[in-house]
């Protein structure tokens, strides 16, 4: 279970405090799918850092009782100087995962071949992304979260994505946060709407599209 109790998050701007989530109340059971509609800016990917356990609340709590993924294809934690395998390795070991029985399945999953002992400072944005996903699904995770739609690669290897995670672990949990509704439909049991800082939560998709549309 994910809960999220009051949540407030505020940034210091030039202009003062701005609040981007106020007194936000969400809770994910265990292989829930929960999509999270928004405008751009609305604090969507605010809201994932904080799951994640990136960002801090600035008051509230965030209670994770089930592991959580960092957003899926972001190779934003990556150490350029390092290899890719040597970044996997570190990323095991931070997460308490068998690097050894992870190797081999990077290696097929992501098809960087020999990039994967070059550097990823040398990267390419597609190879980081393919890379990232890759160990994502390498490190078993009980809640995956998706910042906007997982694009990686051509149509083949979209195809692959979609298969190892929608399908292989039909069984965990989603946060999908987006402003692509048909993503959100296809994907999601229930959704909310972030508008202004409020998260209002809807039992149907497509009451949650209506509130959206309307906002």
């Amino acid at each position: 279970m994910i809960d999220l109790k009051n949540v407030c998050k505020d940034y210091h701007t030039r202009q003062g405090v701005r609040r981007v989530l106020d007194k936000v109340n969400l809770r994910i059971d265990s292989g829930e799918k929960i999509g999270i509609l928004g405008r751009n800016g609305a604090g969507k990917s605010t809201m994932i850092r904080l799951i994640s356990g990136a960002e801090l609340p600035t008051a509230g709590k965030v209670h994770r009782s089930m592991s959580v993924s960092w957003p899926l294809a972001f190779g934003g934690a990556f150490q350029g100087s390092l290899t890719g395998m040597d970044n996997l390795r570190f990323i095991c070991r931070v997460y308490g995962a068998d690097s050894k029985a992870a190797e081999p399945f990077v290696q097929e999953f992501s098809e960087l071949g020999y990039y994967l002992r070059e550097p990823v400072k040398s990267y390419s944005a597609g190879m980081r992304a393919r890379l990232a996903f890759a160990i994502s699904m390498a490190i078993e995770f009980d809640c995956f979260l998706i910042d906007e739609i997982v694009a990686v690669g051509d149509s083949r290897f979209h195809a692959k994505c979609h298969h190892e995670l929608f399908e292989r672990r039909r069984d965990r949990s989603l946060i999908i946060v987006s402003h692509d509704a048909g993503y959100i439909r296809e994907h999601c049991d229930r959704a909310a709407v972030l508008v202004q800082g409020k998260l209002h939560t809807f039992d149907q998709v497509d009451d949650a599209y209506a509130f959206y549309q309307a906002c």
